[in-house]
Formats: C-alpha cells, sequence, structure tokens
C-alpha cells in the first residue's frame, strides 16, 4: 500500500500566497489554507512584524521571547477574561460563565486556590500509579486495531485514551463518558477567534448539558467521597486543610475545564505525533531503531520517547495560541502597548523560532534542551503537563512498537481550528 504523500497532510504554500496571507493577516478572517499549514505564515510574520497590531486593536506575537516575557509578567499581563468574552458570547450565556470562572481564564487568588487543589492531586506518586492502568488500557486499544487490521487514529486511538484517564481522575461512572469528546469539542470548539451561531448555540448547550450531569456526579461523591489523595473531584469538593473551599459555580465550572482540557489536548498530542511520523519517514525511522535498541532498558527508553514527545509538542503545538490583556501601559519587542490591548501568544509560532530551536522546521526527535511553550510558562504553566507526557509516551511508544509499519490509509482531516490544533479523522492500516 502507498504512503499518503506529505502534501497531502500538510499542503505547501507558495511564497506569494504566504506573503498574501501575511501582509492581510487578521485572526478574524482566517483562509482554510492558512488553517491548513499556518507556519509558514507564522515565519513570515515573526520575521516582518513579530508584534503585529491587529484591526481590531490587539496584537499577535510570534516570538519566542516575546511570549516568555509576557507569560513572567502575570501582574501586568491579566489571564481573565470577561471583558473580551462580554462581547463575545454574552454575560448571560453558559459559555461566559465557564469560560470565565475556569482555572485557565483567571488570575490569582481564584487560580491559585484552584489550582493548588489540582495539584494536590496530580501528585508524582499519583501520576506514576496511574501507568499500569493506563498501559493496560493502551493495550486493550492496540489489540483491537490489530484485530480489525487498522482503524481511525483519532475516532480508534488518541481520543479514546484522554477520556478514560480524565474518567477516572473525577471517577466519571464508565456509562457515563460517551458525551465528554463531543461536549468537550463544543465548548473549546468556542474559544476560536470568530464563531458561526451554530457554534455558539452547540457550544452552550454543551455547558448546560454538563453541568446537569456534574451537579448529579458531585451530589453523589459529597455522599461517597472518594480519596482525594487520587480522586481529583473530592479533592475539590472537600477544599484544603485550612478549610478553604470552592464555591458550588466555582467547582462545577473547573470540572468541566478538567474534562476539557485533559482531553483535547492530549488527543491532538497523540493523534498530531502519530501523524507526524507518517508526514516524517526519517523521524519514524529512528523513533523504531531506538525502541529496538532500549528494549529492556526502561530508563532508556523512557528518556527516547520523553524527549520525542516534547518534540511532537514543539513541532505541532496542540494548543497554538493563548491571550492576555495589559492591565497597563506597558512594552514588549520594543512596542508600545497601551492599558487594555488584548494580545494573542501565538505558542505554535513561538516553538518554530530559530532564535531558540536549531532547525526548527526539522522534526527532530534527538533534540535537547527543548523549551517548548506547549504548555505555557509561568503560573498559568498547564497542571496537567506530567500526566500529559505519560500520556504522550504510553500511547505514542507502545503504538509504534506494536505497528511499526502503520500507514495512513487516506489523507487526514484536520479539525479546521487556529487555536487547538489535530485532526478529526486519520484512517490507517496496521501494515
Amino acid at each position: 500500500m502507498n504512503a499518503v504523500p506529505a502534501a497531502a497532510i500538510t499542503p505547501p504554500l507558495s511564497a506569494e500566497r504566504v506573503r498574501e496571507i501575511a501582509t492581510n493577516f487578521d485572526l478574524r478572517a482566517l483562509p482554510a489554507d492558512f488553517l491548513a499549514n499556518p507556519y509558514p505564515v507564522y515565519a513570515a510574520l515573526r520575521e516582518t512584524e513579530p508584534v503585529r497590531r491587529m484591526p481590531d486593536g490587539s496584537c499577535f506575537l510570534t516570538r519566542h521571547a516575546d511570549l516568555t516575557s509576557v507569560y513572567r509578567d502575570a501582574a501586568v499581563f491579566s489571564s481573565d477574561k470577561r471583558v473580551e468574552f462580554a462581547p463575545k458570547y454574552g454575560t448571560d450565556s453558559a459559555l461566559y460563565e465557564h469560560h470565565t470562572t475556569s482555572l485557565v481564564f483567571n488570575d490569582p487568588p481564584l487560580h491559585t486556590r484552584v489550582r493548588r487543589l489540582i495539584m494536590g492531586a496530580l501528585t508524582r506518586r499519583a501520576i506514576a500509579d496511574m501507568e499500569p492502568g493506563l498501559t493496560a488500557l493502551v493495550d486493550q486499544l492496540l489489540d483491537d486495531l490489530a484485530e480489525q487490521g487498522g482503524g481511525d487514529l483519532i475516532e480508534d486511538f488518541a481520543s479514546a485514551i484522554p477520556v478514560e484517564i480524565i474518567g477516572n481522575l473525577l471517577d466519571v461512572p464508565h456509562a457515563d463518558r460517551g458525551p465528554l469528546r463531543n461536549w468537550s469539542l463544543a465548548i473549546l470548539g468556542a474559544l476560536e477567534p470568530t464563531l458561526t451561531p451554530r457554534q455558539q448555540t452547540l457550544g452552550n448547550r454543551a455547558v448546560t448539558d454538563m453541568l446537569d450531569y456534574l451537579r448529579t456526579l458531585v451530589a453523589q461523591r459529597r455522599q461517597h467521597p472518594g480519596d482525594p489523595e487520587r480522586d481529583v473531584l473530592t479533592r475539590l469538593i472537600q477544599g484544603e486543610a485550612n478549610g478553604e473551599q470552592l464555591g458550588e459555580v466555582e467547582l462545577l465550572q473547573n470540572c468541566i475545564f478538567l474534562l476539557n482540557a485533559g482531553h483535547e489536548t492530549t488527543t491532538n498530542l497523540i493523534g498530531n505525533g502519530l501523524i507526524a511520523l507518517q508526514e516524517h519517514p526519517q523521524a519514524l525511522r529512528y523513533l523504531r531503531v531506538g525502541l529496538q535498541h532500549t528494549a529492556g532498558d526502561a530508563p532508556a527508553q523512557e528518556a527516547l520517547l520523553n524527549r520525542a514527545v516534547d518534540e511532537f509538542l514543539r513541532f505541532e503545538s496542540s494548543n497554538q495560541l493563548g491571550n492576555r490583556r495589559a492591565l497597563q501601559d506597558t512594552q514588549v519587542g520594543g512596542v508600545d502597548l497601551p492599558a487594555g490591548t488584548l494580545v494573542t501568544l501565538c505558542i505554535g509560532a513561538a516553538n518554530r523560532d530559530p532564535a531558540q530551536f536549531s532547525d526548527p522546521e526539522l522534526l527532530n526527535l534527538a533534540r535537547e534542551g527543548n523549551k517548548h511553550l506547549a504548555f505555557g510558562f509561568g503560573i498559568h504553566q498547564c497542571a496537567g503537563l506530567s500526566l500529559a507526557r505519560l500520556e504522550g509516551r504510553i500511547a505514542i511508544g507502545r503504538f509504534v512498537q506494536r505497528f511499526p509499519g502503520f500507514r495512513l490509509t487516506e489523507a487526514p482531516v484536520r479539525g479546521g481550528r487556529a487555536r487547538f490544533r489535530g485532526f478529526l479523522r486519520a484512517p490507517f492500516s496496521v501494515a
């Protein structure tokens, strides 16, 4: 069976087309060919206008150093999205209440309280304890794919893993996990720079449906608490040792956040990584040989896969965009920003900045000192990064070991989104 050509996975853009998109770049009017392959445009912006003033007055940042400086300065650059999301969603909508209450879109003290509670259940020991169950889950999925002779990398593999892991963290009954993926896609899809009325309707409905479900789950957990060292929901309900607890709205909305954040980005990590190996055969050969050479040497194999996972995250960041708002007059990259300026942090561009990474357009699974920003940086760095790395390492490593000759049978279908970069479908054969 012939391999799907690389151009069918990431269609190239002509130099003329790159200049055209970069010259007219507007997050609210992104063409389909940019969404299929944004990186040449990001490179052009980084070289010619790294602090790009958008038509709506916001700024779009593409340099690694500029993103890092903004991430570091949480006192000047706020993550609170009430000002930004009020006109987008309407202050009486379910989407507005969710996205302005969840961990990622808040400043201290709410952010500090919620993060501390979540991190208390995501200790190194707790994550290590998840590995046997994760390995068993991945192996069962691989058994099913082997029996079928293939399947879909996203639907049958990548998306099935984080749903189970996050479901286990919150102890969501298995019978109730079916709707989680569609709810997640609808709510996170509403974070795109522009929304259709249908996207808005689906997002609001998904928040409402998740809240209805979680109220019942929380009530049951209050009556029958789990182990707060491993059950994140029990930990959030019981609060901290000093008695500080989340309000009911804070609790429910951050449960939604955990289900969504842990699902979408990890699905993209696994799917993007495996599809990148198809697009870059030399990287697949390197990983196959490395896995063979480190067989029986668990620490060496773990180090090999950790480097590979970080490179997949750098090369195809699951989350491509972040946002901040300047609370006072300031500067970024030598450009004056007045108080109130909305700033978009282009993680996908920063992760291919040649000022930070050698040969940034090369997928180099042996890359050392990989200071990518796929998990953010500073006080808002992803709370679940160690868990995401574990999922990526186990899923991608065991998949490649089991199916070293896997092949895409059709061109994969991307999600068509600017913020969350991943695939919706990717049919493949095991040999």
